[in-house]
């Protein structure tokens, strides 16, 4: 019996692969980083072909690593960077131009104006989504009116539109299947998380021909209700799951009760909250996404808070101001000095994000003194991190109703133990590393494991195990004077535009 699961983990830095063997340990990895274009102020861009190349080559290297040939595999689960918007040509599979970023910012007077014009209730009820540059809508249609003729070749039928789930299943398929699952369209503006359809109201509202959109699948399926396979190496393998990254980490982490929550600390910050078969009409201007659902059972909602720059900011410390040789540095430097000295780094490179919504803010360091060192700016940095998950949870906590018991992390950022215990001391409440420091990776692979019927969803909840925790040691005045604090910093990054 086949019993190893490839998990591919596309990211917005680079793209990944890895071999899980039946007992969800890695035995393979492969990974290569890819550039990030930046042509405006604002914009953010990736190449898609070099997205696949890279993607292909991490295969490749974590089958090797593995000591397996595709053959061995019983299945491939797929997690990517959400939002990101690819469109190709059907006929010859080459994009008709870049891949625009999640995090990119050019049609942000776009979705100022749909505000305008009075269609935030329609986009909000129908998708759980704010009408946002981060979403692919606007993205798609910027594509469809920018590259000449794209618009009328998509009503053809003659392009695809997708996120990179879609692009890599495209490439991984020989280009027979264009698709994605229902987390990666809840992301899109243009999905109805209700009734699980791509809206006709929101596709005319944007300009969107309907023959440009794949077919979506749930989170995990078996080969006979959904024969998608990949061709590796001359052998095909069924691909048995796709979610989201941010959706894959809920399920990595078995977060898969209602109020259970957690925080995925990469290149930005991104906090869901399980809200089970309910999606919850957030009053605090965070999001309502799809889960994930798996075969036909029912769909399951999260809360959804995203901070654009998370790690990020530690790589504007590394390649913008030369502070540190390499990322991992920062907490070696941050932990020369016992504090601040009273400096806040507001990281709004791309504008803000939930709860404040703003594409205009720009980021600011306050507090400056002649005193004020690399090595302050460096704790700042990590500070702010914790800072801007602080006030999503505390948004999730009054959207629920629900005090958070406990918050489980991962990403590169939960391996700094100086941010992770700020973070313990801001919330007041355990803050819980996964011993399995992959859980976007982990949840793909588990997926794909539950399509496969290797694996049932009450085993991922039995084998996930802690690593290390923090708890708060942060008086909670202490804690309200610094959340305080940093409410003043944000909203001089709103003001000074």
């Amino acid at each position: 019996m086949k019993t190893h699961i490839l998990a591919i983990d596309q990211g917005t830095t680079s793209s990944r692969a890895m071999v899980f063997d039946q007992n969800r340990r890695i035995a393979g990895l492969g990974q290569r980083e890819h550039p990030q274009f930046y042509p405006h102020s604002g914009w953010v861009e990736h190449d898609a072909v070099q997205i696949w190349t890279t993607q292909a080559a991490t295969i490749t290297q974590a089958l090797d690593q593995a000591g397996i040939s595709a053959r061995e595999l019983a299945a491939i689960g797929i997690t990517n960077q959400r939002e990101t918007t690819v469109v190709w040509d059907r006929s010859s599979g080459a994009p008709i131009g870049p891949a625009i970023v999640w995090q990119d910012r050019r049609t942000a007077d776009r979705c100022a104006a749909l505000l305008a014009d009075g269609h935030g209730p329609l986009i909000s009820s129908r998708t759980g989504l704010l009408p946002d540059s981060y979403f692919s809508a606007t993205k798609l249609a910027w594509l469809l009116e920018h590259v000449p003729g794209a618009r009328a070749r998509a009503r053809r039928g003659e392009l695809a539109f997708g996120t990179i789930d879609s692009w890599l299943i495209w490439n991984l398929s020989g280009g027979r299947a264009h698709v994605t699952d229902i987390s990666n369209a809840s992301r899109t503006l243009l999905f109805n998380i209700h009734t699980g359809r791509w809206d006709d109201e929101l596709l005319e509202l944007f300009d969107i021909p309907r023959a440009c959109l794949p077919r979506v699948l749930p989170c995990a399926f078996s080969p006979a209700d959904e024969p998608l396979s990949a061709a590796l190496g001359g052998v095909t393998v069924p691909i048995t799951g796709i979610a989201g990254d941010q959706q894959a980490a809920l399920f990595g982490q078995a977060c898969l009760t209602p109020g259970m929550a957690k925080n995925t600390y990469g290149t930005g910050c991104f906090l869901l909250m399980n809200t089970g078969e309910t999606t919850l009409q957030s009053q605090q201007h965070l999001l309502a996404t799809v889960a994930w659902r798996l075969g036909a059972g029912a769909v399951q909602y999260a809360l959804e808070g995203s901070v654009f720059v998370g790690g990020a900011a530690v790589q504007w410390l590394r390649d913008g101001l030369g502070l540190i040789p390499d990322s991992g540095a920062v907490e070696a430097l941050a932990r020369r000095v016992p504090d601040t000295g009273g400096v806040y780094f507001v990281p709004a490179f791309t504008g803000l994000g939930a709860p404040h919504w703003d594409p205009q803010a720009r980021g600011a360091l306050l507090g400056l003194t002649r005193g004020t060192t690399a090595a302050h700016i460096a704790r700042a940095a990590l500070e702010a991190i914790a800072f801007q998950s602080a006030e999503v949870l505390n948004a999730m906590q009054a959207d629920s109703g629900q005090p958070l018991r406990e918050l489980r992390v991962d990403g590169g950022g939960s391996r700094n133990a100086l941010l992770m215990q700020f973070q313990a001391d801001l919330l007041g409440a355990p803050v819980v590393c996964a011993q399995h420091a992959e859980s976007t990776a982990l949840g793909a692979a588990c997926l794909a494991g539950i399509g496969a019927g290797l694996w049932h969803a009450a085993d991922v909840g039995a084998a996930w195990r802690a690593g290390p925790s923090y708890l708060p040691r942060m008086s909670r005045d202490e804690a309200a004077l610094r959340l305080q604090r940093w409410s003043l910093a944000v909203a001089s990054t709103r003001t000074f535009q």
